[in-house]
């Protein structure tokens, strides 16, 4: 060893201690702010149904339509990369994980709709058809059957729907207790978004309902739909959209795009209306800045292309959908809309060929990230939280396997949690 070298200083120890004390405000405002991803699992996709379509039977129906038309379209593994384009050493792989995905968990995320989807009605008829989906999403909880996320996309807080948007959440959520109680799996999806101060009142909502029965304080979270421009950018200037993350109180889950009402807003002529507009890009790159590190999830849009009709047109709405999906994947949106069954094997194939194909690099680099080794990338912490989410999110899907995983890494599913949201606790690896 060399000369052991003096250590000096200059400064009291007081100086720390009163910066950290004059920190100590900010500190904790960072903390509640900005906490970090929750670490729990995030859906692929949500597909929604209007309330007076939704039957115990429609997951299933789901997969068995996606089924049927991988079977009329794309009967093999091959002619299914064809069609997507997928490399050849990938196509048996993502083929055989897309078909028993549909018949294992077809839907990830289901939203009954009584917005858009559903449109006005009676008032008795929109309740019974709330009351309704209460009940089956119970059923389905205690059944087996549910996906592992679902809840109901309500009429928004803007004057002319928004009694009868509180008067269906209150039904729906009255007919969950009176059942058993509110599901771990439960979603409920704001539409329509222009103000903070409707999340607030939504807020409001909630924490009523929760006091009428006895819940613990903020058990309801919730997703805003991002519709309008001035949810983006607010009349004074300001990104209306992160002030509606603070408005909900740590309740937000979500930042779901909506395509077709926000290219409207800003004028986009339907031709042109597409997750991969210009616009679109704009809005999803503020919410995703806006909900950077405060634990709240940014999804796509979804595309009205529909894979229907014969072969060729089927083809050609299956490799648009694809290439979507695999262009959001790249921009860091992991969750999208689907409005057919016909749209889930080319959900997935996305999906899955985009983990697959990046399994052998992301591994390596975290494991060497792990063993300290060299290579010809140095990475950071950061990085290691990046690689860790970007398997764990492939595993939660169907895309990889733990086993594949570990025998690639070194890592348990414990210690990839531990990189991916080291705020769950101090990071300890088993690896070597």
């Amino acid at each position: 060893m060399g000369q052991q070298e003096k250590v000096a200083t200059s400064l009291a120890g007081t100086v720390s201690e009163e910066i950290s004390a004059s920190l100590t405000a900010v500190d904790a405002e960072l903390a509640r702010r900005y906490p970090g991803d929750p670490g729990t699992r995030q859906p692929v996709h949500t597909v929604y149904v209007p309330g007076d379509v939704f039957e115990p039977g429609t997951l299933r129906s789901w997969g068995d339509q996606a089924l049927a038309a991988l079977d009329e379209h794309a009967p093999d593994a091959a002619s299914f990369a064809a069609v997507l384009g997928i490399p050849e050493e990938l196509a048996g792989p993502v083929h055989d994980r897309v078909r028993a995905k549909l018949e294992r968990e077809p839907v990830e995320d289901l939203r009954i709709d009584f917005e858009d989807g559903y449109g006005p009605r009676p008032e008795a008829e929109e309740d019974e058809a709330a009351a309704r989906a209460a009940r089956l999403v119970s059923e389905a909880y205690a059944n087996g059957t549910a996906a592992p996320y679902m809840g109901i996309r309500m009429k928004c807080m803007e004057a002319g729907v928004r009694d009868r948007g509180i008067r269906t959440t209150d039904v729906f959520l009255t007919g969950l207790m009176a059942a058993g109680g509110l599901p771990d799996g439960l979603v409920l999806t704001l539409p329509k978004v222009t103000y903070p101060e409707q999340v607030t009142a939504f807020v409001q909502l909630l924490e009523a309902f929760e006091k009428a029965h006895g819940l613990d304080a903020g058990r309801i979270g919730f997703e805003i739909q991002i519709e309008t421009s001035q949810s983006i950018l607010a009349a004074d200037g300001t990104a209306a959209v992160a002030r509606m993350i603070d408005a909900a109180q740590g309740r937000a889950t979500g930042l779901h795009y909506g395509t077709f009402d926000y290219s409207a807003c800003v004028g986009v002529s339907a031709a042109y209306q597409a997750s991969d507009h210009p616009a679109a890009d704009h809005a999803k790159a503020v919410m995703q800045v806006a909900a950077a590190g405060t634990g709240v999830r940014v999804s796509d849009g979804s595309t009205n292309v529909l894979p229907v009709g014969p072969t060729a047109q089927v083809h050609e709405a299956w490799r648009l959908h694809y290439g979507l999906t695999r262009r959001a994947l790249a921009r860091a949106y992991y969750q999208g809309w689907d409005m057919h069954p016909g749209h889930l094997p080319t959900r997935y194939a996305a999906v899955y060929t985009f983990y697959r194909e990046g399994l052998q690099p992301a591994a390596a680099r975290l494991a060497a990230y792990v063993a300290k080794a060299g290579g010809d990338v140095m990475d950071e912490p950061a990085t290691a939280k990046a690689l860790s989410g970007y398997l764990l999110r492939g595993i939660d899907c169907g895309a990889l396997d733990t086993a594949e995983v570990a025998r690639l890494t070194g890592l348990t599913r414990a210690d990839l949690d531990a990189f991916a949201s080291p705020r769950r606790g101090d990071l300890t690896v088993t690896a070597p």
